[in-house]
């Protein structure tokens, strides 16, 4: 009896992973349909249900997957600031990690920039779409402002960082540097210079490297 109710169990717990892993799946196809909507035809004409039918999923399985549509575009952000399928916390990206490993803070800001550059790469269509369903739609707007404070909440923890190196500039505060950071970092530069200039993004990382080191470093 004890050898049947261990198949047992064994079945359901199979079943239950190959459920999740399907669920899985379908949430980051539902997410690169939308993703591929919302550079294409912008947020506001993106729709649920164009989503769900690019997905091929039902438009109820959107919601119960995913969420609204700025909830959508969330999850599209934090994935692509992240790299990855899954939102990943800033203490464990990499470059994080190798920011803080090393104790030269031009490296320090080379590492970042490098990272900008393939991040604004992923992000910076969406982040814009953000900014623009920010102006009507009060959640969108909400997710704005949390994902715009935690930029500066990150840019912050990183001057700290290049204070404890000895070489951030005098007279420079923690929040004046951070915010020097978080306007330049931003994704409305980077389109400025990538797309309406025509940089590369290798320019633009040099330029973001170079011009940290001349703002923030003595």
């Amino acid at each position: 009896m004890g050898d049947v109710t261990k198949e047992v169990k064994g079945r359901r717990t199979y079943d239950i992973t190959k459920r999740r892993e399907r669920s899985a799946k379908t949430r980051q196809r539902v997410l690169e349909a939308a993703r591929g909507l919302i550079i294409e035809r912008g947020y506001r004409a993106t729709t649920i249900a164009a989503i769900a039918a690019k997905a091929g999923v039902n438009v109820d399985t959107v919601y119960e997957l995913v969420g609204r549509k700025p909830v959508v575009l969330r999850e599209l952000i934090e994935q692509a600031i992240s790299g990855s399928d899954r939102a990943v916390v800033p203490d464990e990206r990499d470059y994080v990690k190798a920011m803080r490993s090393t104790p030269d803070p031009e490296e320090k800001l080379a590492i970042y920039a490098r990272a900008m550059r393939k991040i604004q790469a992923r992000m910076a269509p969406l982040h814009l779409a953000l900014r623009d369903a920010s102006s009507t739609e009060p959640e969108a707007e909400e997710i704005w402002r949390e994902i715009g404070e935690r930029r500066a909440t990150n840019m912050r923890a990183l001057v700290r960082d290049l204070k404890g190196t000895g070489r951030l500039r005098q007279g420079l505060s923690v929040d004046f540097a951070a915010d020097m950071i978080w306007a330049t970092n931003s994704a409305e530069l980077y389109v400025l210079l990538t797309i309406d200039r025509g940089w590369s993004p290798r320019r633009y990382e040099w330029w973001l490297a170079d011009s940290w080191c001349r703002l923030l470093l003595e």
